[in-house]
């Protein structure tokens, strides 16, 4: 219901976008492909409530989307249901082609440390929740939202709602080690 209510919206902003730009009979309307990104920036950057200015990495964005709305499942790690360390080994397999640990623990050994004030588009999120060791994890998108796989299917929230904000543990990037390891070069640029 979520992804028609998106797509409705979507499918209105770009009709709203095109009732400004006047067109000239017989001239092709296809956008170019500079303005059908700046189009799509836009609308993920209204949905998931970051700022359009972080929204860098569409294909990020895409596969959150994508996602939004999928069950969780524990164990899972596909779109039938999936759980919070199944969500992001898929996404950082499918938009960086890294293919992280399993277990959201076993994945912050692969992190170097992050502050809150210092996280990044596509940085992990960890949260300690009802536990003493690192129990949850999600994918930083800018403006305080993160994407995770939630006890109610993968949802975009907010480091800032009193629930993350109790649990949040640290926030990690993969480390460059792990990277080179696994076949990544500062050259990708995904």
């Amino acid at each position: 219901m979520k992804k028609i209510i998106l797509a409705t919206a979507l499918f209105f902003s770009v009709l709203a976008a095109q009732a400004q730009t006047k067109t000239v009979p017989n001239q092709p309307v296809d956008k170019a492909p500079d303005e059908q990104e700046s189009l799509a920036k836009d609308y993920f950057s209204q949905i998931m409530g970051v700022a359009l200015s972080a929204t860098s990495n569409m294909k990020l964005f895409s596969f959150v989307y994508d996602w939004i709305g999928t069950p969780y499942r524990f164990g899972g790690g596909s779109k039938k249901g999936v759980d919070c360390s199944g969500f992001t080994k898929q996404l950082y397999s499918q938009v960086f082609n890294l293919d992280i640990k399993r277990n959201s623990r076993d994945i912050f050994s692969m992190v170097s440390p992050v502050s809150k004030d210092e996280l990044k588009e596509g940085d992990l999120v960890f949260f300690k929740i009802h536990s003493r060791s690192i129990s949850h994890i999600g994918i930083y998108l800018g403006n305080d939202r993160f994407a995770h796989a939630s006890s109610k299917g993968v949802a975009i929230s907010s480091l800032d709602d009193a629930y993350y904000s109790r649990y949040f543990y640290k926030g990690g990037r993969v480390l460059e080690a792990f990277k080179t390891e696994l076949g990544f070069t500062s050259d990708d640029k995904n």
